[in-house]
């Protein structure tokens, strides 16, 4: 199916066995904040790793398993078949800094996240520039040798389980520069976690930086490559959102059809109900086209399609996606009916969940911006690969 080789096939087989696994904990975390025991959670970081499923966006050279673009794919649509974060054990650290990466940075992050010994996050997002990176107002200023970063960031997510961080601030000349920085450092604090809508182990709080000092060698490639990194960042998670919605989205009609096809409503089936069965029916479809679309991108990622066209077409499907994804959750939890609200049901869980995949990594409104702009500049034919 989907024109995938044997090798996809076991790769999937396996993340879906993980998946699989981990499902039966959902409850449990859910009615505690997100949280299992350090030893569950150990266990099922330790399984990910021994699977191969951890660090698959990193290449062989950096001790990677150099999956393809749409392996990766196949791994984060079951990561998403998972609620409460739990399938976040199959973690993926930064790619986009293994070529610019130095000798003291490969050695003291770099390799030590790949082999899951460390943890990041990311301190990019601020209360006034939300999905415009350009905005952003935290300053780097250069002292000597180090640079010194003032601002406060939002919604730093992992900032709780992270040992490094990496911050994008502003230099003078209005370029912008990405370092990293081990966690805890003197005036990096932690303003206040907020509560969201989901309970997962992670948390997003706001985070303050004030006077601090980091040297010059924790620079990633140079000053004015921080915006550079920031869209490689969005082109890689817009891709791997969308994975994870069609697996969201893959469980739900799982769950739905399953309920639909066993609930006797009248002595009949309550799927043989003309609007229920469309609710189911108009589910399958726009999975179907949903997923279709993703695996076809990603095959244009490791085909080698242009960079500037790969951003159009992950804006695409990061769009497509979360959004079928937030119709199908709204659909099942009607569906399920009063069921459906229940937070043990995961249709409940995986509405609220859900929500938030049409904001962050930029919110649906900018993707439909970015998409215009290419079919303005690049013309309908090469966006749509029809050329």
């Amino acid at each position: 199916m989907h024109g995938l080789s044997d090798r996809d096939l076991e790769i999937r087989r396996s993340a879906a066995e993980l998946a699989d696994s981990l499902i039966p904990f959902e409850v449990e975390a859910e009615l505690a904040g997100g949280v299992l025991s350090p030893e569950q959670t150990e266990k099922h970081h330790h399984e990910a790793i021994a699977r191969g499923l951890y660090a698959t966006n990193m290449p062989t050279s950096v001790g990677g398993p150099g999956f393809t673009t749409l392996q990766q794919v196949l791994v984060q649509e079951q990561v998403g078949r998972v609620t409460n974060g739990l399938a976040w054990c199959m973690h993926t650290p930064p790619q986009w800094w293994v070529e610019v990466a130095t000798e003291e940075q490969r050695e003291r992050w770099l390799l030590p996240a790949v082999r899951g010994e460390r943890h990041e996050c990311y301190a990019i997002t601020e209360e006034h520039a939300g999905s415009d990176v350009s905005a952003l107002e935290a300053t780097a200023r250069l002292d000597g040798d180090a640079y010194v970063i003032n601002g406060t960031k939002w919604h730093v997510t992992s900032y709780n389980v992270a040992d490094y961080c990496f911050v994008q601030a502003v230099l003078p000349d209005g370029e912008h520069a990405l370092l990293v920085v081990d966690l805890p450092t003197d005036g990096i604090e932690v303003v206040r976690t907020p509560a969201y809508s989901h309970h997962i182990a992670d948390h997003h709080p706001i985070v303050s930086f004030t006077d601090v000092r980091i040297p010059v060698s924790q620079l990633i490639g140079g000053e004015g490559d921080g915006m550079t990194f920031a869209h490689e960042w969005f082109r890689f998670e817009r891709m791997m959102v969308a994975a994870r919605c069609v697996g969201a989205a893959s469980r739900l009609l799982d769950e739905m059809t399953a309920f639909a096809g066993s609930r006797i409503v009248g002595g009949e089936r309550l799927g043989d109900y003309q609007l229920v069965g469309a609710m189911l029916a108009d589910s399958a479809t726009e999975l179907f086209g949903a997923r279709a679309m993703l695996y076809e991108v990603a095959r244009s990622v490791d085909a080698g399609a242009d960079r500037k066209l790969l951003h159009g077409r992950a804006s695409m499907i990061k769009l497509a996606c979360s959004e079928m994804a937030g119709r199908v959750a709204d659909r099942a939890v009607q569906v399920f009916g009063g069921r459906g609200y229940m937070r043990e049901n995961v249709a409940e869980r995986m509405y609220r969940e859900l929500r938030v995949e049409r904001i962050w990594e930029g919110a649906s409104e900018l993707q439909r911006l970015i998409i215009a702009r290419q079919l303005l500049n690049r013309g309908p034919d090469a966006l749509l690969g029809t050329d």
